[in-house]
């Protein structure tokens, strides 16, 4: 079973509930409400806990922590024709590929000059 402290947590204000919530990426239908940030981390940590308890009792799959899956950084995304030519365009006028382009925007920073 993965260790609870690898999976991807969030802590964020709720105004709403006037409370800190404490998120996990990888189980979405989890949170926790506490008045500190450091106890909505201790309680959606505890809550990710039992529920992998659970999972392993019931004989359900474990979601793998994002941090220790293995990425190919292949991505296929489909967008429109006329935003394909738009990028394809800029990469020309910028002497980069469309990839460079395209991860360089991604990133938020400007493409290198060279082409990968």
């Amino acid at each position: 079973m993965p260790d609870t402290q690898h999976y991807s947590y969030r802590l964020l204000w709720s105004v709403e509930d006037d409370e800190y919530v404490g998120l996990c990426a990888e189980f979405p239908s989890l949170s926790w409400l506490a008045p500190t940030q450091e106890e909505a981390l201790a309680g959606i940590t505890e809550l990710v806990w039992s529920t992998l308890a659970d999972f392993r009792e019931s004989g359900e799959p474990v979601p793998e922590p994002i941090a220790e899956r293995d990425y190919s950084g292949r991505l296929l995304l489909r967008i429109p024709p006329e935003l394909h030519r738009s990028l394809t365009l800029a990469a020309a006028e910028q002497g980069v590929s469309l990839n460079r382009l395209i991860s360089a925007r991604l990133a938020g920073g400007p493409p290198s000059a060279r082409a990968s």
